[in-house]
Parts: C-alpha cells; sequence; structure tokens
C-alpha cells in the first residue's frame, strides 16, 4: 500500500517553524516581513564569515532555510569587511527596510535564532565575528550586559 505524502511537507513545515519565530521576534504577523528579515540576516552574515564559518553555519539551518541562504553566494568574494555602519546599510537593504529600523531587525532575528539554532551554535558563529558587529548582531541591551560581565573585551585590552 502506497501512501501519496508529499515528501516536502516535513522540510516546508520546518520552514514555517522558523519563520514563525522570527516574525514573534519581529513583533508582526507580516510572513514576508519576517522572511525579508531573516534572509537579509543570513546574507549579511554569511557574507562576513570565511568559507568554512560560512559552511559550519549552514549546517545549522533547516533544508529550505539552507537554500535561501545559498543564493546568489559568491565563495570568492568572502569574507566582507563590514564595519557596523555598512554591515547595518547591507542588511537594511537586503530586507528592503529603512536603516534606522536595521539594527532593531538584526538583533530581533539573532534572537530568534538563538531559540533555534543547536544550543552553543550561534555563540560558535559570532564569535568569528569582530566585536563591533557582535554588538550589532546582539542588540545594545544584551550587548551591555556582556561588556559588563567581560565577554566583549578584546585580548589586548584584558589585564
Amino acid at each position: 500500500m502506497s501512501h501519496h505524502t508529499d515528501p516536502f511537507a516535513p522540510a516546508i513545515h520546518t520552514g514555517h517553524v522558523w519563520l514563525r519565530t522570527v516574525a514573534d521576534r519581529l513583533g508582526t504577523d507580516d510572513r514576508m516581513e519576517a522572511q525579508r528579515a531573516l534572509r537579509a540576516w543570513l546574507h549579511t552574515v554569511r557574507d562576513r564569515l570565511d568559507i568554512g564559518a560560512a559552511a559550519h553555519l549552514s549546517a545549522q539551518l533547516p533544508t529550505l532555510l539552507r537554500g535561501v541562504y545559498y543564493e546568489g553566494w559568491t565563495p570568492g568574494r568572502v569574507p566582507v569587511r563590514h564595519d557596523p555602519q555598512s554591515f547595518l546599510h547591507q542588511f537594511a537593504g537586503t530586507a528592503d527596510v529603512p536603516p534606522e529600523e536595521a539594527r532593531r531587525l538584526c538583533a530581533a532575528v539573532t534572537d530568534a535564532l538563538a531559540q533555534l539554532f543547536s544550543p552553543g551554535q550561534l555563540d560558535h558563529v559570532l564569535a568569528q565575528l569582530p566585536v563591533p558587529l557582535r554588538r550589532v548582531l546582539l542588540g545594545a541591551d544584551f550587548s551591555d550586559v556582556l561588556t559588563s560581565a567581560g565577554i566583549f573585551e578584546t585580548p589586548e585590552a584584558q589585564p
């Protein structure tokens, strides 16, 4: 007896779960807005990582989002060097949001992904990035907590 089920259904379901989590963190019911913000986060972070770290990040993504992640990627052009402003500019352009919204949205997506990734995996990705970009991705509130705990100190700043 053969069952005619959609072989892609589990991937689609997981993609929807991840998108719902992002939408909840963004405080929106607009799934297109959530998808644009998630895609922008994935592409902007991916482009800043070296090839090995980018592949490591992709392994944490569900099948459907892995396709979104690799869309348009040119491995020979990474890592793209970013300061916080250029990083947020790329994010805003990719997400199709005003630049003044980029910081809040970026931190909200990071927060959603922290819930969805395996424990410690987002930390591993963030450790590959310079401290100023980690601050952008984590958002002001959380990065202030980490700074006060000494987590964001650079090696030369530590005693």
